[in-house]
């Protein structure tokens, strides 16, 4: 994947640093962004340095001051602004049973009901391409984890990531499966194929997932925002494999959905109990942050789904 287009002032500036063409970190560290989308696709394709990298970027770069020191202002920024939109619960109850009640009482937007019963076929089609952002890199920020952690959350969550990792299988590797089915349903499945036409919410949520992966500090947001987002996922995935069976997608794209379904009942009392649960017995100094985490995933999915309701204009 080559670096994604610019989209204002900053990632133009950035993203000619460093490719090459003009590399002159002060001038950069100077450049404000245009707008929010400005901001995060220079963040996106700072983040993806540390996964598989840019084509036209030097591997020397990952570490570069420069491009450090640009990735920690849009942070700082970033993170104030995902902390100001979370209010910490007071808990009533054990840890678990809150975490529990603290995301089941979420209301947010279902996109998983629109592709069961009202989506037609390009409508999913997109969707997908919007989702491939993650799901062809699914549990990369997450694996970032282990080696934080100690024995008992370490051990469940390597757990769960084996399971994520296809078990041994690279045909049963989750972002393998999505990828497959992205090719025969037409798509591209080639990593970051659609960067470019993302909105600026998908960007947030998949940095989102970056931040917390990246910063040890960020443990405990990171864990409870993968609590959160598969305590979500079992019903969800089971209500878009009848959608993409009765619009007749292949096989292989239903499948990888319906891996999910009982994967994902699997994974939430993993993620909950045995991951998160022992995370705060060891460190109860970061319930707030897993609560922080799992605030994150839901606020920003529901985000999403507005936004693609709004441009799809699909019926609520």
């Amino acid at each position: 994947m080559k670096t994604p287009q610019p989209r204002g002032d900053l990632s133009a500036a950035l993203f000619a640093a460093m490719i090459g063409h003009s590399p002159d970190w002060d001038l950069v560290r100077g450049v404000p962004a245009s707008s929010a989308g400005d901001a995060h696709i220079a963040l996106w394709s700072m983040y993806e340095l540390h996964y598989r990298g840019l084509e036209d970027v030097s591997e020397d770069l990952e570490w570069h001051p420069g491009i450090l020191t640009v990735r920690r202002r849009l942070e700082v920024e970033f993170e104030s602004e995902l902390r100001s939109r979370f209010t910490p619960p007071r808990l009533q109850q054990p840890f678990d049973e809150a975490l529990f009640d603290y995301v089941q009482q979420h209301d947010g937007l279902s996109l998983a009901a629109h592709v069961q019963r009202g989506f037609d076929r390009e409508q999913v089609l997109e969707l997908l391409r919007l989702r491939s952002l993650y799901h062809l890199k699914e549990s990369d920020a997450t694996a970032w984890l282990v080696p934080r952690l100690a024995t008992r959350p370490k051990a469940a969550l390597m757990e769960l990531l084996f399971d994520e990792y296809g078990a041994g299988d690279p045909n049963r590797l989750h972002a393998h499966m999505f990828a497959r089915g992205m090719t025969d349903a037409g798509l591209r499945a080639d990593y970051g194929a659609y960067v470019d036409d993302v909105p600026v919410e998908v960007l947030v949520l998949n940095n989102a997932m970056s931040l917390f992966g990246l910063h040890r500090r960020l443990r405990g947001a990171a864990l409870g925002h993968l609590a959160a987002f598969e305590t979500t996922s079992s019903l969800p995935s089971r209500r878009i494999t009848q959608g993409l069976a009765r619009l007749e997608f292949p096989q292989s794209l239903i499948d990888y959905y319906a891996e999910h379904v009982e994967a994902d009942a699997v994974h939430e009392q993993l993620a909950v109990r045995a991951i998160c649960g022992a995370l705060v017995a060891e460190e109860p100094h970061l319930v707030d942050d897993v609560f922080f985490g799992a605030f994150t995933c839901l606020d920003l999915e529901d985000r999403v789904a507005r936004r693609v309701l709004e441009d799809v204009r699909a019926p609520a």
